[in-house]
């Protein structure tokens, strides 16, 4: 199997409103509207790191009168994802998004979509090593805007790494304003709120590798 069928056959459970990987897309979603919700600006910045299909962001935006404020860039590796995340922002009619076929590890590819308001990290922490996922926490400052969120999702397999994300985020600047563990699937979301100092993008350097 290929590395694009198998993130494009990654996406089918989808398909199942039931499925762990839907009840995970909506408590990101409701996450996401959340945050428009609470902010008042006329343009507000989003990236989202290895963004598949775009189902969070463009699943939220394709139904608000207000979608023309967020101006997002969704970094996505496979072409198949990347031109079905165009088709869905087409068909959305949100020309403000920019569809971007990019290595997301690479510190490179947010030269102009950042310092961002909103910063996904969604199916990104379950899929690198810890050491990179400590690492990527480490340069999310240079990522994020003054006052930005971050959403973020990880797998409990044992052994359980999200109280470590969890400390790591809080030794980055970011303060904790919710967390999800449903007892019944392994998948937890976060939303962290950065309280620290931006720092410049240094555009030399890998965060990550996806190791699937």
């Amino acid at each position: 199997m290929t590395a694009q069928t198998h993130w494009q056959a990654w996406h089918e459970p989808y398909a199942d409103e039931g499925s762990p990987l839907s009840r995970r897309l909506r408590l990101v979603q409701q996450h996401i509207a959340s945050w428009l919700d609470q902010r008042s600006d006329e343009r507000l910045t989003v990236v989202s790191a290895c963004a598949g299909q775009g189902h969070d962001l463009i699943g939220v935006l394709a139904s608000r009168p207000d979608a023309q404020r967020v101006h997002g860039t969704l970094l996505e590796y496979d072409a198949g994802n990347v031109a079905a995340a165009q088709a869905a922002a087409d068909q959305a009619r949100l020309s403000n998004l920019v569809i971007k076929q990019a290595d997301a590890g690479q510190l490179s590819s947010y030269v102009g979509a950042v310092p961002a308001d909103l910063v996904l990290m969604v199916g990104v922490f379950g899929n690198i090593s810890d050491a990179d996922v400590k690492r990527t926490i480490a340069a999310l400052p240079r990522l994020c805007a003054e006052g930005a969120s971050v959403i973020w999702t990880r797998a409990r397999r044992a052994p359980d790494l999200t109280p470590a994300v969890r400390g790591w985020l809080r030794d980055a600047g970011y303060v904790e304003e919710a967390f999800h563990a449903p007892d019944d699937v392994r998948f937890s979301v976060g939303v962290h709120r950065f309280e620290g100092a931006p720092q410049p993008l240094d555009a030399a350097g890998t965060v990550f590798t996806f190791l699937h």
